[in-house]
């Protein structure tokens, strides 16, 4: 049997009724989805060394999320950048946040606290308003404790971001800076793994290890090379 057209919009009425009889949730405003994405996309350029593309993206994302006119938004945009940065080990502080800063929530100005190293394992007011995976490295009081602590963040970024604040803290032994470059690595994350791979190459060669240099030195020009034949 063939419907007519008007059956055809009858039926699409109908179903869109139904559809929307069927959800009590509100749709996703249009900037929160373009600001997600955008933001995504730029932690991904960023960590795979693209910078015009990580630039191109967090420029939209915060012009997106400045729509709303709320600081707080914005200011959790800029820590996630930071965040990203202390997993590739480009540490220091978190100038967009330190602007944002008086409007900031206390857990906001927790974790930019904790990006630059300013929690201690003993601080546990600050701590407990950590994002969850990073709150039992924050509080590890020695390497040891640290590394089972790391080894138990499934999530590589946020693996990263912790393994990135132990090195700033001096809790980072050479199994942590391993599990560190293993994970991006894993990953396929240019940026983070040259760091990780430098500061492993920093540390076999204060050790006087020369063949654990050159074996980084071997990843490292892998990497840096882009895989193109010698």
């Amino acid at each position: 049997m063939k419907l007519s057209k008007n059956a055809l919009a009858a039926i699409a009425l109908c179903l869109t009724v139904m559809l929307l009889g069927c959800t009590n949730q509100p749709p996703t405003p249009d900037w929160q989805m373009t600001a997600d994405s955008s933001a995504q996309r730029g932690i991904s350029a960023f960590l795979q060394g693209d910078q015009r593309v990580e630039k191109l993206e967090f420029a939209r994302a915060r012009a997106a999320t400045a729509r709303t006119g709320t600081p707080l938004l914005l200011a959790r945009l800029e820590l996630l950048r930071c965040a990203a940065e202390v997993a590739s080990l480009k540490l220091g502080p978190c100038a967009a946040f330190e602007a944002l800063r008086p409007d900031a929530a206390a857990p906001e100005r927790a974790y930019a606290n904790y990006l630059t190293g300013q929690v201690s394992a003993s601080d546990a007011g600050q701590i407990a308003l950590l994002p969850t995976a990073q709150r039992s490295v924050a509080s590890a009081a020695n390497p040891a404790a640290a590394l089972v602590a790391l080894q138990a963040i499934t999530e590589p970024l946020s693996r990263l971001v912790a393994a990135g604040v132990l090195l700033q803290t001096g809790r980072a032994d050479p199994p942590v800076l391993a599990l560190a470059a293993d994970t991006a690595s894993a990953q396929g994350w240019r940026r983070p793994l040259l760091a990780w791979l430098l500061v492993q190459s920093k540390n076999a060669q204060a050790a006087g290890d020369t063949a654990e240099v050159a074996r980084l030195q071997r990843r490292i020009a892998i990497v840096e090379s882009g895989g193109a034949a010698p």
